[in-house]
């Protein structure tokens, strides 16, 4: 694997797509936060005129060779040699840093308040991005190269990849090479069967591996906007594996991908589905308690559940893992969050409902362009400018093969955003009951990421204080995002921090972190073994999948991960 492909394969893994208020951004927005600019602009000429004779003076440094910009030595777009010691890309460079320099300064002085001033540089670093020298092939000293030195094979298979994401990719540029992947055989491959389906679910048991499994099932809720797989990639990687290995029975719900005709389908159903999940796995299993995990979009839906069976005494759920996911949201949380606005929400849901589906296509598109560094321009430069593949990796294939959101859940989930539905205990009215997560007693394992910039780990932490439970877990793994979520055993760059305490989540975070630990290796065996004191005793694991009311079907990871909208 060459160095730029596994750049290219760490930098898009850490930006797998999730289900979050920005579902919820309308054109209007940007409009708007453009429309500041320029009204603060007209407002004070004078202030407009000493940055652009700045800017002027910069120019005339950058032309004479007195200019001493320079790149941060962590910009990735500007490694090449070329720039430091090519007089013509030297200048290039300083030129654009100059323009960098400039609207940066310029907005500082901008009688804007905070979320205003948040907006303008989000607004501004996704333009300035665009104009980077680096996305042209006149102006990339290393595409340049690459023409030489493969005597223009590289122009000719840069025009190919580009021609082939216009017919075949909806227009957008390629994160990953989905020829070498084939569902059920060489990932998703772990053993088991379909044995319950209904309109918007498969349920999938996995086959154990072992003698002695224990009494208390599992059960994964994955996120509705992306395939339930993930839990179960490379062997290597494979929670699933992981589960099974260890004497857990193991269940993964599998979401169907809704056409516009099931656009009515919404938290409600969702809900319903799950417990319908659960009075399987209870009978197949002879379990009186299901164990169950939710990460991202499926750690919301595992909270609403929680609330729901709490609601109605329902005391079938024992213990619950909530992974990477944000219950208590705030609108600095992350890059784009200065972006959502009430009435950009509320016009989202409209076209939602008017279309009936957010297409998969379209959710993957918004979603790049608010990290355009990382999930467009780097791809730009690897597939067209130098001619290279995309990288071949299984999280990237996955992420690619995400499903449509169904309009009535997306109201639901922007709902939740909106009225802090988990915040604001018995006050909010989703599912039919008002949702109250402070009478959630169950013993909870909570992770979060690093690195993560879609639900960062403060925002996670946020959610130990919003449950009833007495026993608590928070850890924080080394990694961002579903990277956080898939980092096995072997790893050798894992590591994952947690509290010297037993159940110690105080209510500031920084509290927190001051308790913590650093540990080497993978968060698996930790959880495994949290997870395990709550799995109950050990019994014979069963011979077959599946029991006499609910007989095994098709094969894992079944057939609602093949269909295609």
């Amino acid at each position: 694997m060459s160095k730029n492909t596994s750049k290219l394969e760490n930098e898009a893994a850490e930006s797998t797509m999730a289900l979050g208020p920005l579902v919820g951004l309308a054109r209007e927005d940007f409009v708007g936060a453009i429309g500041v600019l320029l009204r603060e602009t007209a407002s004070d000429p004078a202030r407009t005129m000493r940055h652009a004779r700045s800017f002027s003076e910069d120019v005339v440094k950058i032309m004479t060779g007195k200019s001493d910009l320079a790149p941060d030595p962590k910009d990735k777009r500007f490694m090449d040699a070329a720039w430091q010691y090519n007089p013509f890309y030297k200048a290039g460079a300083q030129y654009y840093l100059a323009v960098q320099k400039g609207v940066h300064n310029w907005i500082e002085e901008l009688e804007l308040d905070a979320l205003e001033k948040d907006r303008a540089n989000f607004i501004s670093n996704i333009v300035l991005d665009s104009l980077s020298p680096t996305n042209t092939f006149i102006g990339n000293p290393s595409a340049q190269k690459m023409a030489i030195n493969s005597g223009g094979l590289s122009l000719v298979k840069g025009l190919k990849n580009a021609y082939n994401d216009m017919m075949y990719n909806d227009g957008m540029v390629s994160q990953v090479d989905k020829k070498p992947f084939k569902l059920g055989e060489n990932i998703a491959i772990s053993p088991g069967n379909v044995v319950f389906r209904n309109e918007m679910m498969e349920l999938v048991q996995y086959a154990p591996t072992t003698d002695k499994v224990h009494e208390i099932p599992q059960l994964t809720i994955p996120p509705q906007i992306n395939k339930m797989y993930i839990n179960d990639l490379s062997p290597e990687k494979s929670i699933v594996k992981w589960q099974v290995d260890n004497g857990i029975q193991t269940f993964v719900i599998s979401w169907r991908n809704p056409s516009k005709e099931q656009g009515h389908w919404d938290m409600a159903d969702y809900i319903a589905c799950c417990r319908e999940a659960i009075d399987v796995i209870c009978e197949i299993t002879g379990s009186k308690k299901v164990n169950v995990s939710g990460g991202c979009s499926g750690g919301q839906t595992l909270s609403m559940l929680l609330s729901k069976m709490e609601a109605e005494k329902d005391d079938r759920i024992n213990a619950a893992t909530i992974m990477v996911c944000v219950l208590h949201p705030k609108q600095n949380d992350i890059e784009a969050g200065s972006l959502v606005s009430e009435n950009g929400l509320e016009l989202a849901k409209q076209r939602a409902a008017k279309k009936g589906i957010i297409e998969a296509t379209s959710l993957a598109r918004s979603f790049a362009w608010l990290r355009p560094n990382d999930l467009i321009w780097n791809y730009v430069i690897n597939n067209y400018l130098l001619g290279q593949d995309p990288p071949a990796f299984d999280v990237l294939y996955w992420n690619a093969d995400a499903t449509n959101l169904s309009a009535a859940l997306m109201g639901d989930f922007l709902n939740i955003y909106e009225t802090l539905a988990f915040v604001n205990h018995g006050q909010v009215e989703i599912v039919d009951h008002k949702v109250d997560i402070s009478k959630v007693k169950n013993d909870l394992f909570i992770l979060g990421g690093v690195t993560d910039h879609i639900t960062p780990w403060r925002a996670t932490y946020r959610s130990t204080q919003l449950f009833g439970s007495k026993n608590i877990e928070y850890v924080l793994s080394q990694s961002g995002h579903m990277q956080a979520i898939l980092n096995p055993p072997g790893n050798p760059k894992a590591k994952y921090f947690k509290s010297k305490k037993a159940n110690h989540t105080p209510a500031k975070v920084d509290d927190w972190l001051e308790s913590t630990e650093e540990v080497a290796g993978s968060w698996w065996p930790y959880w495994m073994e949290w997870i395990q004191k709550r799995s109950g005793k050990k019994v014979a694991a069963p011979k077959s999948t599946g029991s006499k009311k609910h007989k095994p079907m098709e094969k894992a990871p079944g057939t609602y991960v093949a269909e295609e909208v």
